[in-house]
């Protein structure tokens, strides 16, 4: 309507909006006024930015508080709004890779998921990527003191191989015997006398979960949902090596980054080194 009233009358503007000549004025006088966001909004885009799009509001909002800017989730979701900031996240449902059932080990963890300090429960499994027919699988270990990637292993095939040097990553990490509990399912690869063998010559207890049972193993299983839709999803890969890249790079900055609420608002190394400080 400012641009219009260089051509038009302003009672005649008015006539055709409906609008009061007061409210007319209103919101000329709030135009004027400076921005008490501006500073808020540009840290908004470089938090949005700086994780890809990934960050919704809330998780922006912990960001924020992080940084000491106290603000309320819904101011951050109307400024989002505003500056056509949207998460490209879209949780879709994805598979994990299932071996063979056969003789299994007890259910030691029974869905106790919370761990008092770091390496005391850890958990594995396997899943699969597609990439234009191409497979790719991810066998990682999780510690559920923090849900820190402690060890994985990149292979193009499902074969032992992949859990035996992931095993040895991990191993590497941590003493033996520290009464170490690592969870998984079912999988062929758990069932196998070197797997079993291996945790025992470390000191570490195993544990499987029930037949049919994914949320016996959910902390895993929640990762490779959340690695899948922030990373795997979002982008076309045009071959294997590119996707094993994106891979690295996402448990990077899963690890090092990305904040969980459930963490204090803290990436799980940030955790982990809060935890050994006190």
């Amino acid at each position: 309507m400012t641009e219009l009233r260089h051509k038009y009358d302003l009672k005649t503007l008015l006539n055709h909006t409906n609008m009061a000549r007061s409210s007319f004025y209103y919101h000329q006088k709030q135009n004027k006024l400076p921005d008490k966001y501006k500073e808020v909004k540009e840290l908004i885009k470089s938090i949005y930015h700086k994780h890809k799009g990934r960050y919704g509001y809330r998780r922006i909002t912990d960001e924020l508080n992080n940084k000491v800017i106290i603000i309320n989730h819904k101011t951050v979701l109307r400024l989002m709004k505003m500056l056509g900031l949207k998460s490209i996240i879209r949780v879709k449902k994805y598979k994990s890779y299932k071996g063979e059932n056969g003789k299994i080990a007890p259910n030691i963890l029974q869905r106790n998921f919370k761990a008092e300090a770091p390496n005391q429960k850890w958990a594995t499994d396997v899943t699969e990527f597609n990439v234009s027919g191409n497979k790719l699988y991810l066998s990682p270990i999780i510690d559920l003191f923090n849900q820190e990637i402690i060890s994985y292993q990149l292979t193009e095939r499902p074969v032992f191989n992949q859990v035996v040097m992931m095993l040895k990553k991990a191993f590497n990490k941590i003493p033996s015997n520290t009464n170490l509990i690592l969870h998984s399912d079912q999988g062929w690869q758990y069932q196998m006398k070197q797997y079993q063998h291996l945790l025992k010559e470390k000191g570490i207890k195993q544990s499987m979960s029930r037949k049919g049972n994914c949320l016996d193993n959910a902390i895993i299983e929640n990762f490779f949902g959340t690695l899948k839709s922030e990373m795997f999803y979002t982008q076309k890969f045009k071959s294997i090596e590119q996707l094993k890249t994106e891979i690295d790079n996402y448990i990077i900055y899963y690890n090092n980054e990305r904040i969980k609420s459930n963490l204090n608002k803290m990436s799980p190394i940030k955790y982990r080194a809060h935890y050994c400080q006190n």
